[in-house]
């Protein structure tokens, strides 16, 4: 029943947000983690029941942390009638030679390392659309993160276009919550490839998930209220400036 759920999150994702054209070729960058081979099997099954006919592959870019195996995954893609691409990358001898001052990974220019391999993947085969697992729950951290360290309230968008790459990007998870996808990947058996990043798990975005999970505890409404906040435009109300003028 939880897969009925998170596809019904990405009908209703796609249909409010025009995220899937007829005639696209969705690349889902893969990582191997639950949330991106989640969307990859969600949306091969989407495109047997949706309005539009669509093809869509996965892309595996290979960071280069090692003593990751993909068998399984690959496996069950091929069981699954799923093509999942595999790409070399040399993103982790550049990470080790660009460390924070602190001696960490800097997961910053990770993600755009990873985000302009994935869209070279997608070219390489042809497709015109990118699809990023990102689910509801990371769409409110991103918002905190932002208000906290950027002193901005604002978060990724379910689609995009970037000029500079000539690319569309969507985020079909977006109305899923986190708990639904571990349950769905559990109750459809899809397999996980635990990552050997050494900075995975020791994030700020971690720190921010371990938050709001204390929010929630307390205040249970709150994880569908934030996540509603972020398309309820009607009801927001920001400060808007109205300096007095100076006379001449």
């Amino acid at each position: 029943m939880t897969m009925k759920k998170v596809l019904g999150c990405i009908r209703k994702a796609d249909e409010e947000y025009s995220m899937i054209e007829d005639g696209d070729k969705i690349c889902v960058g893969v990582s191997g983690g639950k949330d991106s081979m989640l969307l990859l099997y969600c949306l091969s099954l989407y495109r047997k029941f949706a309005s539009v006919k669509f093809d869509v592959i996965g892309v595996h870019i290979d960071m280069g942390f090692g003593n990751m195996d993909f068998s399984e995954a690959d496996q069950f893609c091929k069981k699954n009638n799923i093509e999942l691409y595999h790409e070399p990358s040399q993103v982790y001898e550049i990470l080790k030679r660009n460390l924070t001052h602190d001696g960490r990974l800097p997961c910053s220019l990770c993600s755009k390392f990873k985000k302009a391999l994935v869209i070279d993947g997608a070219k390489k085969y042809d497709c015109n659309k990118v699809a990023f697992a990102h689910h509801g729950d990371d769409a409110v951290e991103t918002l905190l993160m932002n208000m906290v360290y950027g002193g901005k309230i604002a978060t990724f968008t379910p689609k995009m276009y970037l000029d500079r790459t000539q690319m569309n990007f969507i985020r079909p998870l977006i109305y899923a919550n986190e708990d639904d996808i571990i349950a769905a990947v559990n109750e459809a058996h899809v397999p996980i490839v635990i990552s050997t990043c050494p900075a995975d798990k020791h994030t700020k975005r971690e720190e921010f998930k371990q938050l709001l999970h204390s929010i929630y505890k307390t205040y249970p409404q709150a994880k569908t209220n934030l996540l509603t906040s972020l398309s309820n435009e009607e009801n927001t109300m920001l400060w808007h400036k109205e300096p007095r003028k100076k006379e001449d």
